[in-house]
């Protein structure tokens, strides 16, 4: 029994059985393929005039309130789920002329475009914000009959006396840091359903339980992950070009560090700014935060912000094993859907179409598998319906690109070069996923201290100041959410091998080494300032941080990220 598991049941047994209520189908997560599951199975119930109870439950304060992408769009599942729809509010900033650059320290050089893979293509995409997308999907949803609970945290997988999953249970409210109960104190609520689909974004919590529990990555390579970091501005109109698509690779990083930065001009002289760093890099005293701030630094990238202000901050991990790593996805009373599973197209640095696309196949197994009144069998439509598809396709396609890109940057780029432009994703060998991201930290005594500049405050800055404009909400009087399962390890082990990479890999200054008297003390965890990027969860050397949900509504309020 896990520690939340054990908490909860020490709680019902004090203060009573928690309240229950039963669906059809619940859908822990209210992104783009949890809403569209939701919403092909309310229009494919509507079209036959079938009851189905529906619940999509979001940890944040609001749809779109944890939702961060670049985002470029490949329309073209979205258009599968709203054929009659019109879309030209959302996507009304079409790609109409992109660039592919490789930055030196101080110049750039345009790669042509007929040496491209067409997986770096981006004609007939959009530039959109995807938290806008997943607020509009939301209204959809609700005006369908959908019930939608934002600000509740699914923090317990329920299961049958078969050992099924046959629901969730909501976070308690009101316990102190201590586990003392508050005066708000509110048992959670016991979610039941015939189905429960899991779309927590990259690294979902419950899901790791799931997985582990029954093996199902059993004969998988192990999950690999990126991290992406980004930044909103508001730009000198004269500098901004509506539809203009930059991608980079190069410097900041070496050539044997995987990772490029993005910049896209949206609409009202705004760009979306970030860099994506792989989270399988070997030196401990990389920070992916200020690679970030030094990347924009560059005179190509300098230029294009001067004179701008930054309206908001964020950074969430990216799922990118691929088809090798992908997990078996459905088990016995629910399924994976979206980045939680691993359906992102690496190659392209796109997973929302790729999201809403395993919705729309879930929602289809579970809707016959209902009107058949097969309760607890596996979907295993939605797995042969996902291998039949255009999905399984474009993944098959992708399957080289991240265990390619862990040879170096040259090599890796060359493989790709001969997988897509040769053999058009058809390379007759597939390369694998070795090891898990963690195990390629390497110890500091290998490498040199890295020495980043200090912030600017105008073009760059410190974590702080980042996540204030994060719109970042916590109360600070709950139970921290970021658990260390030794605490003797960060001291010992991870600063003693490792410098302490918790305060690099970071991205919110949530890990703090407090030394006195020049004498390390103790690993101090702000975790009010935790953005839930998941990044500890994956990097950490030891595996000695495990994050849970913490109260719902907490963390980011991205306002159009």
């Amino acid at each position: 029994m896990n520690y939340i598991s054990s908490l909860n049941h020490s709680l019902i047994n004090k203060y009573g059985p928690r309240e229950s209520i039963e669906y059809d189908v619940i859908i822990v997560g209210g992104g783009p393929s949890g809403l569209s599951a939701a919403i092909r199975l309310k229009q494919l119930a509507i079209k036959k005039n079938k009851e189905i109870k529906i619940c999509v439950l979001e940890k944040g304060s609001e749809l779109g309130a944890h939702i961060l992408s670049g985002a470029i769009i490949d329309p073209r599942s979205i258009f599968e789920l709203f054929p009659k729809e019109k879309l030209n509010k959302l996507f009304n900033t079409p790609v109409i002329e992109e660039r592919f650059l490789f930055l030196s320290s101080k110049k750039s050089y345009k790669i042509p475009s007929w040496i491209l893979p067409i997986c770096f293509k981006n004609h007939g995409n959009y530039i959109i914000s995807l938290s806008d997308l997943v607020r509009w999907m939301g209204k959809k949803a609700e005006n369908m009959g959908i019930d939608i609970f934002s600000g509740f945290s699914a923090s317990e997988i329920l299961y049958d006396s078969k050992n099924n999953v046959c629901g969730i249970a909501t976070n308690n409210f009101g316990i102190n840091k201590e586990g003392i109960i508050k005066k708000n104190f509110q048992l959670g609520m016991e979610l039941y359903a015939k189905y429960t689909l899991f779309a927590e974004g990259s690294r979902g919590h419950l899901s790791k339980q799931i997985i582990k529990k029954f093996n199902l990555d059993n004969k998988k390579d192990p999950q690999t992950y990126s991290l992406g970091i980004k930044e909103l501005w508001t730009i000198n109109p004269k500098l901004h070009k509506k539809g203009l698509v930059i991608h980079t690779i190069g410097w900041p990083l070496d050539y044997k560090t995987y990772g490029g930065g993005f910049l896209y001009h949206m609409e009202n002289n705004q760009i979306s700014i970030g860099y994506i760093i792989s989270l399988d890099y070997k030196n401990p005293y990389l920070s992916p935060f200020e690679e970030f701030q030094r990347y924009k630094t560059h005179p190509k990238i300098c230029k294009i912000l001067k004179g701008g202000k930054r309206i908001s901050y964020g950074a969430r991990t990216i799922t990118t094993g691929g088809l090798q790593s992908l997990p078996e996805f459905i088990f016995d009373g629910g399924a994976f859907i979206g980045c939680n599973a691993g359906f992102m197209n690496v190659s392209r640095i796109k997973g929302i179409h790729t999201s809403i696309k395993s919705g729309i196949l879930v929602a289809d197994s579970i809707f016959k598998k209902i009107c058949s009144n097969n309760k607890f069998n596996k979907l295993i439509t939605y797995k042969t319906s996902f291998q039949a598809s255009w999905l399984y396709k474009e993944l098959y396609k992708a399957r080289n690109f991240k265990p390619a890109m862990k040879k170096g940057l040259y090599i890796g780029m060359l493989i790709i070069g001969i997988d897509q432009i040769l053999f058009s994703g058809k390379f007759p060998f597939t390369l694998h996923n070795i090891n898990s991201d963690y195990t390629y930290l390497e110890p500091a005594s290998k490498h040199i201290p890295i020495k980043y500049p200090n912030p600017d405050n105008k073009l760059t800055f410190d974590k702080l100041s980042s996540i204030y404009v994060s719109n970042i909400n916590h109360d600070e009087d709950q139970p921290i959410h970021l658990i260390l399962k030794n605490k003797k390890i960060p001291i010992h082990i991870n600063f003693s091998i490792y410098a302490g990479p918790e305060a690099r890999y970071c991205p919110a200054g949530v890990y703090e080494f407090i030394i006195e008297k020049n004498k390390i003390q103790h690993l101090q965890i702000n975790a009010q300032n935790c953005i839930h990027c998941k990044t500890c969860d994956i990097k950490d050397p030891t595996q000695n941080i495990e994050w849970i949900t913490p109260e719902g509504g907490s963390g980011t309020n991205y306002p159009n990220m």
